[in-house]
C-alpha cells in the first residue's frame, strides 16, 4: 500500500497529525491498494473568482459557534411557528365547525396554551437531540414522539391545575396539526440550510469503506441525500488504506459499507476517527438489522442472541388495527372524488374491468386479491412472458419504464400511485395494513430467496419504507432490508411518519413507473 504524491508514509498510525497546509491540500491525492488508486480530492483553499458566493457570509458561516447559534434559534422559531399554527388552525376549525367563530376567543385560547406547550416541546426536543447539527439530529419519528410526549404532559398539567374542558379534542387535534406543521417547517429548514451552507462552500466530506455493488449503492444514496448533504470524496478497501486516508485530513465522515471489513479493527478505527472529530456510520447487513431485536440468553458457553419473529400480536396488533381502520375509513371518504374521477377515466378510455384483482401472497404467505385500478390492457398477464427480457429491476421485481401494456390513463394513475387507492378496501377487510411490506405478485414471490420471506410474518401494506426511500430506484435486497428495519422498529409514530412522507414521495414521482 502507498499514498500518491505527498503522503506521509513515515507517519505512525496512532499519531495525531496536524491538518495539511493550504498548499498541501490543493493537490489531488489518492489511496492505492492492490494496484488500484482511489482518488481522494481534498478541499481547495482558494475561492474561485467566478463564484457569486459572498466571502463575508461564507466566512461568518464557517464559524462553528455562530452556525450552532443560528441553527438552534432558527429551529426554535420553526417549532414555535409550527405549534402556534397548529393551535390556531385546530381552534379555528373547531369554532367554524360549531358555527361560533370568534377571533378574540381563539386568540385568548392560543395565548393561554401556546407558551407552556412550546416550553415543554422545546425541553423534550432538547432531550431528544432535535436541536443538534443535521448529521446528528434524529428524523421525523423522534419528532412525532416528542410532540406526543409534550401533548401528554400538557394534558396532565391541565388536569392537575384544575382546568375544565367541555372536550379534550383540543389536545388530540392540536397534536395531529402540530405533527404536520412542525415536521413541515423542520423539513423546509433542512432544505434551506442545506442550500445555504452548500452555497457558502460548507460541505461534509465522506469516505466510503467497502467494495462491490453494496458500497457503490451506499455511495450513490448518500450523495443524493437532501437532509444529509455530503460529498463522497473517495473509497478504500482495507484498514491500512483507511488509516492512511485519515492521516491526510479533510475527512468528516467515514461510512463502512462492507460486511467483510475486519470486525476486530472496527472498534479501533472508530476510536481513531472519533479522536479526530470524524463521524463513523455503518450500512447494516440483514444480520445486523435482525440483531437489534435479539434477546440475550445468559448462562451459555458463548454469548447468544435469540431472534424472535417480528409478529404484531396482542396490544401491538390491536393498536395497529385500530389505527388502520380509523384512517382508512377517513381516507375513503376524503378521497372519494379522486376514486370516482379515476373510475370514470378508466371506463371512458379503455375496455375491461375497473378493478384489477391481483392474487398476491399476504400474511403467512396466504394469497388474497390485492385490489388496484386497472392501468393495463386486458391481455397484460398473457404478454408478461414476452416482456421478461426487458425487465429493468433487480432481484425478484419486474419493472419496465416504458411498459407497452400500460394505457394512457394508466400511466397517469401509476405516476401518482392513484391506482393503489382501492387497497384501502383491503385494509378495511383485514387483508392489508396502511403501512407494511409491499405485497408482491405471484411471479415475484416465486423468485424470492428464503431470507426474503420473513417479510410475510406481518400484514402487507399500501405504503412502506420502500415508497419513501427511493421506490423503484433501489436494489431488491436493499428493499428487503428496509422491510426488516420497519419490522424491528415498528410503532404508531413510525407509521404516521411513513404516511406523511409518502405524499411528497408520490408528488415528487421518485422511482414511480
Amino acid at each position: 500500500m502507498r499514498i500518491d504524491e505527498q503522503t506521509s508514509t513515515q507517519a505512525k498510525p496512532d499519531e495525531v497529525r496536524k491538518p495539511p497546509r493550504a498548499h498541501e491540500r490543493s493537490r489531488p491525492v489518492g489511496v492505492t491498494a492492490n494496484g488500484v488508486t482511489v482518488p481522494i480530492t481534498l478541499p481547495q483553499p482558494h475561492r474561485d473568482i467566478r463564484s457569486q458566493r459572498a466571502p463575508l457570509v461564507a466566512r461568518a458561516l464557517r464559524a462553528s459557534t455562530l452556525r450552532a447559534a443560528i441553527r438552534i434559534i432558527t429551529l426554535l422559531v420553526c417549532d414555535y411557528a409550527g405549534i402556534a399554527l397548529a393551535l390556531i388552525g385546530w381552534l379555528s376549525f373547531k369554532a367554524w365547525w360549531k358555527g361560533d367563530f370568534n377571533t378574540d376567543l381563539i386568540r385568548g385560547q392560543v395565548d393561554e396554551y401556546l407558551t407552556f406547550a412550546f416550553f415543554v416541546t422545546a425541553l423534550l426536543f432538547t432531550r431528544h437531540d432535535l436541536y443538534k447539527e443535521r448529521v446528528r439530529r434524529p428524523g421525523m419519528a423522534v419528532t412525532v414522539n416528542g410532540l406526543f410526549q409534550a401533548t401528554v404532559i400538557c394534558l396532565i398539567f391541565a388536569l392537575a391545575s384544575g382546568a375544565k374542558f367541555h372536550s379534550y379534542s383540543v389536545f388530540i387535534g392540536a397534536l395531529g396539526c402540530s405533527i404536520l406543521t412542525v415536521a413541515g417547517f423542520r423539513a423546509l429548514h433542512d432544505r434551506l440550510t442545506a442550500r445555504v451552507t452548500s452555497a457558502a462552500g460548507i460541505t461534509r466530506r465522506a469516505l466510503v469503506v467497502g467494495t462491490g455493488d453494496h458500497a457503490k449503492a451506499v455511495s450513490a444514496t448518500v450523495a443524493d441525500a437532501v437532509r444529509w448533504p455530503v460529498e463522497i470524496v473517495g473509497g478504500v478497501t482495507a484498514p491500512e488504506d483507511l488509516q492512511a486516508a485519515l492521516n491526510l485530513g479533510g475527512i468528516d465522515e467515514v461510512i463502512i459499507a462492507d460486511s467483510e471489513f475486519p470486525q476486530e479493527q472496527i472498534v479501533q478505527l472508530a476510536e481513531r476517527c472519533h479522536r479526530r472529530g470524524i463521524d463513523v456510520h455503518v450500512a447494516p447487513t440483514a444480520m445486523e438489522i435482525l440483531l437489534q431485536r435479539g434477546e440475550f440468553r445468559p448462562g451459555m458457553a458463548v454469548p447468544l442472541f435469540t431472534l424472535n419473529p417480528p409478529v404484531f400480536a396482542g396490544i401491538d396488533f390491536a393498536i395497529k388495527r385500530a389505527f388502520d381502520l380509523a384512517l382508512s375509513s377517513a381516507l375513503l371518504v376524503v378521497l372519494s372524488p379522486v376514486l370516482l374521477a379515476s373510475a370514470i377515466a378508466i371506463k371512458l378510455t379503455s375496455r375491461g374491468p375497473l378493478i384489477y384483482r391481483s392474487m398476491r401472497p399476504g400474511i403467512g404467505e396466504v394469497a388474497f386479491p390485492c385490489l388496484k385500478f386497472r392501468t393495463m390492457r386486458t391481455d397484460a398477464d398473457e404478454r408478461m412472458a414476452d416482456l421478461e427480457r426487458f425487465n429493468e429491476a433487480s432481484g425478484a421485481l419486474f419493472k419496465i419504464r416504458q411498459d407497452p401494456r400500460v394505457t394512457r390513463v394508466g400511466k397517469l394513475l401509476r405516476r401518482f400511485s392513484i391506482d393503489e387507492l382501492p387497497q384501502l378496501w383491503n385494509v378495511l377487510r383485514g387483508e392489508m395494513s396502511l403501512v407494511g411490506p409491499r405485497p408482491l405478485p405471484q411471479r415475484d414471490f416465486e423468485l424470492l430467496d428464503d431470507w426474503h420471506r420473513q417479510r410475510y410474518l406481518v400484514l402487507p401494506g399500501i405504503t412502506g419504507l420502500w415508497q419513501v426511500s427511493g421506490r423503484s430506484n433501489l436494489e431488491f435486497d436493499d428493499l428487503v432490508r428496509l422491510d426488516f428495519v420497519y419490522l424491528e422498529r415498528w410503532s404508531v409514530s413510525l407509521d404516521m411518519v411513513i404516511l406523511l412522507k409518502t405524499f411528497p414521495a408520490v408528488l415528487a414521482r421518485r422511482g414511480a413507473y
